[in-house]
């Protein structure tokens, strides 16, 4: 862990969206300690936590729950919401890593383009989703929250069937979790996964593919298909 010279994303001077950008090119992120803690530092794990796209498994019961549209999905309508929601303490989740300065950090970005929000919404209720940092090909994921069963999941789904389409290559989770196992997340050592994020940083995707509307039917279809994976 190192800690970054931050200035409040002042584009001016310190650690701002520019040089928050140039990290995840390098294989780091951000991470704060606790809420409170004004601190960022820079992440670089021994192992990374990646969801291969050409290898995504949805759960049969999921596919059914997706395909049933009981949450409508959409994309980039709540950031600063999602962002709050998966920073609220939960069961498992007593504190968060999104202080005040990552906060600050990901709002910039995502006015830049370069973070976007999976939002899943019942009776005009933000009850799940997920956000995260794209660039080039690589898509990182930050972080997910659920406020009903399956919420986060769905928006999961979402997201793959989005990159697919789009022509993104490399999914980071950053760590591996059992919660992200049961969809064909894997473990690869650093220097690995720096290898397959050099070459995607080159691509340019169809960003349109993130925020076009798709049916249920549709997600479990794209995110299902087979793709050729960043080696």
């Amino acid at each position: 862990m190192t800690e970054p010279d931050f200035s409040a994303s002042n584009p001016s001077g310190g650690f701002g969206p520019d040089e928050l950008l140039r990290c995840y090119a390098d294989g780091v992120f951000p991470m704060g300690e606790d809420r409170d803690d004004p601190r960022v530092f820079l992440v670089e794990p021994d192992q990374r936590g990646l969801l291969p796209l050409d290898r995504f498994h949805i759960p049969t019961r999921l596919r059914r729950t997706v395909r049933s549209e009981i949450f409508t999905v959409q994309v980039d309508t709540a950031f600063p919401a999602v962002l709050d929601a998966c920073a609220v303490a939960m069961p498992g989740r007593e504190d968060t890593w999104i202080n005040a300065p990552i906060r600050a950090l990901y709002l910039a970005l995502h006015a830049r383009g370069h973070a976007h929000s999976i939002e899943c919404w019942r009776d005009e209720r933000l009850v799940g989703g997920l956000y995260g940092v794209t660039l080039g090909g690589a898509f990182f994921g930050e972080s997910m929250f659920s406020l009903e069963r399956d919420a986060s999941k769905v928006a999961l789904v979402h997201l793959v069937a989005r990159l697919k389409q789009g022509g993104w290559r490399l999914l980071d989770t950053q760590f591996l979790t059992g919660h992200l196992s049961q969809f064909g997340a894997v473990e690869t050592p650093q220097a690995a996964y720096l290898k397959m994020l050099k070459p995607v940083l080159g691509i340019t995707p169809d960003k349109c593919a993130l925020t076009r509307s798709l049916r249920g039917t549709e997600a479990v279809t794209y995110a299902l298909q087979p793709t050729t994976q960043a080696s």
